[in-house]
């Protein structure tokens, strides 16, 4: 199981600090980043928590996915590895 998880559908208030110490509660969180829109540096509404150990990363998608938080039902799955950045394959 990929360790890195991609968190969606985050309330626009929340910051890395909230994100790891939520997804703590399933295990030991590595890093834990909401991702920040780069003209205006507020939040997309999705982020990225990387967990210790594939039973943590397990636990906390059982735990958070499509639970409320902050009064948003949560997507919780694994990360899809990134993409290349240019757009012609390589």
């Amino acid at each position: 199981m990929n360790l890195r998880l991609y968190i969606g559908n985050l309330p626009f208030s929340t910051t890395d600090e909230e994100l790891m110490q939520a997804f703590s509660a399933a295990g030991e969180v590595k890093s834990a980043k909401v991702i920040l829109d780069r003209d205006t540096g507020r939040s997309r509404g999705f982020g990225f928590v990387e967990m210790a150990t594939p039973e943590a990363a397990q636990a906390a998608i059982q735990m958070f996915h499509e639970k409320d938080f902050g009064g948003r039902p949560l997507v919780v799955n694994e990360a899809r590895p990134e993409r290349n950045q240019n757009n012609n394959g390589e």
